[in-house]
């Protein structure tokens, strides 16, 4: 029996209950959730999950997963495999953290420099919240990405070092301890 692996992303209004609701369809076709990521963002709450399943019971899982936009969720599926991990073999996994006043343009130019430095974001959360006193949003990011082994620590902090001086956040970069 060969195993399928797929991606689905369900996004809807916050509500009570949409996890119950979308863990019992994977449930009911004998699916399993490997790695999901869930969160409510301003009104909506919106998964990501990768599901193994039977390869014969794809094409209900799918149907099945149709029948959550009764509850007026929106649902996208695609299939995938693992093949992307060999890729990445060798790379090293680091952790980007950026802070400082929320300004345009922060997510757009890391990711930048990310791609320039042939680097692959891994994960990336963004939050914006209000400074204690003074009520300045504050942007911080976390970031997971994988980096060729030519590139040393040193170089990527000296870049990013300047980076933030350029857009005003402190960019900080250290070696990912433990991964998963």
């Amino acid at each position: 029996m060969a195993k399928e692996y797929l991606v689905v992303t369900v996004v809807g209004p916050d509500r009570r209950g949409i996890v119950e609701k979308i863990s019992a369809v994977v449930l009911d076709y004998q699916a399993n959730i490997e790695e999901s990521k869930m969160a409510r963002l301003g009104g909506e709450f919106a998964v990501i999950m990768l599901l193994t399943l039977p390869g014969e019971k794809e094409e209900a899982l799918l149907t099945g997963l149709d029948r959550l936009k009764e509850y007026g969720l929106t649902v996208i599926s695609r299939p995938t495999n693992l093949s992307r991990l060999e890729r990445f073999q060798g790379y090293i996994p680091y952790e980007i953290s950026v802070f400082g006043a929320d300004h345009e343009g922060i997510v757009h130019r890391v990711a930048h420099y990310i791609t320039v430095e042939r680097m692959n974001i891994e994960k990336l959360d963004t939050q914006v919240s209000q400074a204690p006193v003074t009520g300045t949003p504050l942007f911080s990011m976390q970031a997971t990405v994988q980096a060729p082994p030519d590139l040393t620590i040193g170089q990527l902090r000296q870049k990013l070092a300047e980076l933030g001086d350029e857009l005003c956040v402190d960019i900080e970069i250290k070696p990912l301890v433990s991964q998963r």
